[in-house]
This record gives structure tokens, sequence and C-alpha cells, in this order.
């Protein structure tokens, strides 16, 4: 008998299990993948969510895997180079793209050595439930038998797809269909930064990571996703020429692919309720959002930080099931309520004539870049920075000539 059972070992999953081993409780940590091992995903690791991982003692060793840090970073839109730095997070000032098989694999030793039980390559079939109350799983090894296995409270950790909600029949609300569909590459031999393009509802996002490479990921509008399938490498290719064609000619005379397309249309936005009896969710199996404003990550981090305390009280007594589950479900949504609406707002692939008119003094507004660079990295208040008082002076200041002298200018730099 475990006092935790935890349903899959990536972003949200090990430092979930680590967290509560950390604290003295049983943990046992199932996925049917061997570490390290890749995933589907964006990479990015924003300013907030590097914090926890240093909170946790696990940011120097991302630091000591090679992968390279991102302090400045580029959105175009149109002709217009939003170029600058988000503000710093609690002291930290660059971000991250680690490849899933560095990060993950590090995620994964870390809950072991906080006295985790890991088993890999383990696949969970059922859960058991007695009463209406889940008191832990059904699953067999790679070519093992079925053996059941039990706990206090068991944790789905499993992604959108997850068993555990699937199961449980998680009730979804606030949920919108997908907005995009992207696929994504990896490149050698560009000498590129954190750069993202903005086109006719085309994007482009251009990533640093391990061993001197890019990851290169192009999005369209959702409804183009049976034709981008249909012919994924000339898609892909002729989103970059259209969107970024300095890019694209880069990527001709001294790019080099080294890995397969990946992708997928499947990017829904939805909230779960994350737990019932006996059961709790975490990461993506409890909430997701288009990938475009590369949150999921950091995400993760806090689902595993606030689950993990709630857990730990009901575990020893000093706190109520129902309560405390309840009180992460609400700091969750609080915490990612407007973020959410940004990225749905983002995930158009357009933006509205407002925001048009504000990326106009963004583009040689050197404050007002960073401090919308900060949105998606933590350091910027969502509130603050689209309040009606700062959109409507950020609109006034684009409409006036003298500004708008300043944007031709920034535009031809």
């Amino acid at each position: 008998m475990y006092d935790v059972i935890v349903v899959g070992a990536r972003c949200a999953g090990s430092p979930t299990a680590m967290l509560l081993a950390r604290m003295g409780h049983s943990v046992l940590v199932l996925d049917r993948a061997s570490f390290p091992s890749d995933t589907l995903s964006t990479h990015f690791m924003h300013q907030s969510g590097l914090a926890r991982l240093r909170e946790w003692g696990l940011l120097e060793r991302l630091e000591a895997s090679g992968c390279p840090p991102v302090t400045e970073a580029v959105w175009y839109y149109g002709d217009l180079p939003i170029r600058g730095c988000a503000p710093p997070f609690q002291g930290i000032v660059p971000a991250y793209a680690p490849r899933r098989t560095v990060l993950d694999n590090i995620l994964v030793d870390a809950a072991r050595e906080a006295g985790a039980e890991v088993r890999e390559g383990f696949t969970v079939r059922d859960l058991i439930v007695e009463d209406g109350v889940v008191v832990g799983v059904r699953g067999r090894s790679h070519g093992g038998a079925e053996e059941e296995l039990r706990a206090r409270a068991v944790v789905g950790a499993d992604g959108k797809r997850s068993l555990v909600a699937r199961l449980m029949d998680a009730p979804v609300y606030n949920d919108r269909p997908a907005r995009t569909v992207a696929y994504y590459t990896y490149w050698k031999g560009l000498n590129r930064g954190y750069e993202v393009y903005f086109g006719d509802e085309q994007q482009v996002a251009v990533m640093p990571t391990h061993d001197d490479s890019h990851l290169i990921v192009c999005a369209l509008p959702h409804a183009e996703k049976d034709g981008f399938k249909a012919d994924i490498e000339g898609t892909y290719h002729r989103i970059i020429k259209d969107t970024a064609p300095d890019l694209a000619v880069e990527m001709g005379e001294s790019g080099r692919q080294t890995e397969r397309f990946m992708g997928t249309a499947d990017l829904p936005f939805y909230y779960r309720r994350p737990y019932g009896a006996g059961w709790a969710l975490a990461g993506d199996a409890g909430y997701h959002k288009d990938p475009v404003t590369g949150q999921g990550i950091t995400d993760a981090f806090r689902d595993a930080e606030v689950l993990s305390e709630a857990l730990h009280k009901v575990l020893t007594g000093t706190g109520d099931w129902e309560e405390e589950m309840a009180a992460y479900e609400a700091r969750r949504n609080e915490e990612s309520q407007w973020l959410y609406e940004f990225t749905h707002q983002a995930a158009s692939l357009g933006f509205s004539d407002r925001m048009r008119k504000a990326f106009r003094v963004l583009a040689y507004d050197q404050k007002e870049a960073n401090s919308f660079l900060g949105i998606v990295a933590g350091s910027t208040s969502v509130l603050d920075f689209f309040g009606p008082e700062h959109m409507a002076e950020l609109e006034r200041r684009a409409e006036d000539p003298e500004d708008e002298a300043k944007t031709r200018a920034a535009a031809g730099r």
C-alpha cells in the first residue's frame, strides 16, 4: 500500500512524486515510457517555471545540460519587430527550451533520488474503485502479468488523453475547440535566437535547444489541418517562406533538418475538474490550452507544487480531502485564467485592431516591449498590461504622427 500512486512521469508527474517523497510519503510513479524518452512538446520553459525548478534544486542540472539560455526574444508582426527581454521573475533572467529527452530525465531522476519508486515500461489499464473511491490501479509491465497496486490516492498526470480523467468522467468546463494545427522538426546549422513570426493566419516559432539545434514549429488555423497533414513538408516550407523569408533563405543555405516531423491538430482548450473521491489530476490531464504561448511545462510545475501540498495535508490528517482539493482547483483556475484568454486570442493567429496598434508602439518602445514579453514569462501582470487605461494609452500613441515615425524607423532597422 502506497500513500500515492502517480500515473505519468513527465513534467507534472515526477515533480509531484518528488515533492511528496521529500515530505516523507511513500510514492509510486508509473509510466509506459522508458526514460530518456521524447514526447510531443514545444519545449519552452518560462522564468516563472524555472523559479520552481530552482526552488527544487534542479535548475543547475538544466543549466549544466548544455541547453542554451534564451535572453532575448523577437516577435515579428509582419514587418514590425518586437524585440526585448522579459523582466526577471524572482531574479531569473533567461528562459530555456530543453529537449524533453533531457528535461524529463532530470525530473525522473529527481523523483527517484527523493525516495519515490519509479516503474518505467508499465501500462496502467484500469483503476480500482471500491465504494465509489479510487484505491489503486491495475496494469502490467511490458510482457508481464497484470498487477493490482493500491494507494490512499491516485494522481493522473497522464496528459490530455488522461486515462484517469476518462475513467472517472472528470467534468469539463470553459472548453473551446482547437484553433491551430502545428508541426515541427529540428535543424542544425542556423544562427538564430528565440523568434516568433506572425503572418497572414500563419505562425513560425524558432527556439534554440540542445546539441546546437533549433526547433522550428509552423502553425496554421485548425480548419487547414487536412491540407497540412496531406503535405507536411511542403506546407511547412511554404509557411516559412511566406512568413519568415530570411529564415527560409538561411535554412536553404546552411540549415540541415535532423529529425522527422512531429505535430498535431489535437490542441483543445479545456479545464477539467481535477479531483474526485481518491483521485486527482495534474498538468495537461486537468487543464490544457494551445501551445502558442509555451505555458505547458510551467503549468505542470505549478500543479505539482500546489497538489503535493494539498495531498500532504490530507495524508497527514491536517486537511480535509474535499476542502484541500477544492482549494487546489481554485488556485489553478485563478492563476491560469488570464493567460488562458490571452492564449486563446493568440491562437487565432491574428490580433484585434487594438492589439495591432499596440504592436506599433512596442516596436520602438523598449520598456513596453519588455513588459509585453513578460506576460508569458510571468513577470508582467496580464491584467495590468491589457487594462483599459494602458491599452488606451498605447492606442493613442500609435496614432500620434511622431510615434508613427518611430514605428517606421523600427520596422526598417
